[in-house]
């Protein structure tokens, strides 16, 4: 018995001295790193990181990023990238270590990654332990993982606020609950960088071959001129940097005689995000009338499914398209007024099917789609197969 006791006791002080090394040598790679970029928030974590990514490459400083969103993603210096491994297909906050550690191997003047933590204490645990930014990004508090850091957007944005740098700087484009970020920041002696969206010019966003946000171009600008980094280096660089696989982008297809205007807003799966994506769709004239919707639904995502069907009005369009299960929870929230403009196509049909049934009666006719809601299912099915349509350069179309 004391053998075995003995055992279990070097066994046990083999493992902690091994974790204060690893700490350590953790430690020593993040100072290493002059300057480390932490990109919190609910919506667009992706695309800011790799804007600010791409706005420090021009400004000639190495840089590499790692983003979490659609598709995880670790970014060389050189602006190209590879998938981030998961076992079993898993994320954990843990992975930041060996992120941390490839970057280090570059010898980078700075690390731009993107927060994966969702609950409270795991968002201070990434800061503190694992990342240590000496800048941080809270881009905005929308209406998302209430149950984790809720139940309000006060304390969404109060959880969010546990990633900001202790004698740091934090960078933020929220505006509703600014007060809140001001109080959190002066906490943690943290400066507080309130960016304006309209400081960024027509012009400057028409670099963009891909559909992003002033406010996360501004938040980029912001970080890049704490780096030192000149305004149009740092625009040259977004516009060259590769956007996240699930950015938003209209893609036009031939249906028939006709032209499709197809946009994927799946990744803003919040109301107040997928509404601002739409406007600003139409604001642009990226998409017109007639205007058609497409909601995805997921039986682990009933309340977000009554949600998107709550925002039809607001969206008005030609009809709505009910797909994937339960479709009820979305038809029920749609007022009485747009029930006869429901077409439900339920769940668990074929790609094939699912296309042709949405494409019925199309033919001849310009038209819109955006589809909202969840990608994963029927929402996957739906946008492999409308990939597979003939591609228009929609010259003519209205």
């Amino acid at each position: 018995m004391t053998f075995l006791y003995c055992v279990l006791l070097l066994g046990t002080g083999s493992l902690l001295l091994g974790g204060i090394l690893e700490q350590r040598r953790h430690y020593a790679r993040l100072h290493a790193i002059p300057h480390r970029v932490l990109v919190n928030g609910i919506r667009g974590k992706s695309s800011i990181t790799r804007l600010c990514a791409g706005a420090l490459r021009g400004g000639g400083v190495v840089t590499a990023a790692k983003t979490t969103g659609t598709a995880a993603r670790f970014i060389h210096p050189d602006g190209g990238e590879e998938p981030v491994y998961r076992k079993f297909g898993i994320a954990n906050v843990v992975e930041q270590l060996g992120i941390v550690r490839r970057a280090a191997a570059y010898r980078p003047g700075a690390l731009v990654i993107e927060c994966m933590a969702v609950l409270p204490e795991l968002q201070e645990v990434n800061q503190r332990k694992l990342i240590r930014s000496t800048i941080g990004v809270l881009c905005n508090v929308r209406e998302d993982h209430l149950a984790e850091m809720g139940p309000t957007l006060d304390d969404v944005a109060r959880s969010l606020c546990r990633s900001m740098p202790v004698g740091g700087v934090c960078v933020t484009a929220e505006r509703d609950r600014l007060e809140i970020l001001r109080a959190e920041a002066a906490k943690r002696d943290c400066a507080l960088v309130v960016v304006d969206p309209e400081s960024v010019t027509d012009a400057e966003m028409s670099g963009f071959d891909w559909i992003t946000f002033k406010e996360n171009v501004a938040i980029a600008l912001a970080v890049a001129d704490l780096l030192d980094v000149p305004r149009g280096a740092a625009l040259e660089g977004m516009w060259a940097a590769p956007p996240d696989p699930g950015v938003l982008r209209v893609h036009h297809y031939r249906v028939g005689g006709g032209g499709l205007r197809f946009a994927n807003v799946f990744a803003a799966n919040d109301p107040e995000s997928t509404l601002m994506n739409i406007d600003r769709l139409r604001a642009q004239g990226a998409i017109g009338d007639p205007l058609d919707v497409v909601v995805n639904c997921r039986p682990d995502r009933v309340e977000r499914n009554g949600q998107m069907g709550a925002l039809v009005p607001r969206i008005a369009p030609r009809r709505v398209v009910l797909i994937g299960e339960p479709t009820r929870s979305a038809r029920a929230a749609i007022p009485a007024a747009w029930q006869d403009r429901v077409v439900d196509l339920g769940g668990h049909r074929s790609a094939p099917d699912l296309v042709r049934d949405l494409l019925a009666g199309q033919d001849g006719d310009d038209w819109s789609l955006v589809a909202v809601g969840n990608i994963h299912g029927q929402g996957e099915l739906l946008i492999e197969e409308l990939a597979k349509l003939p591609v228009a350069t929609m010259e003519g179309h209205g």
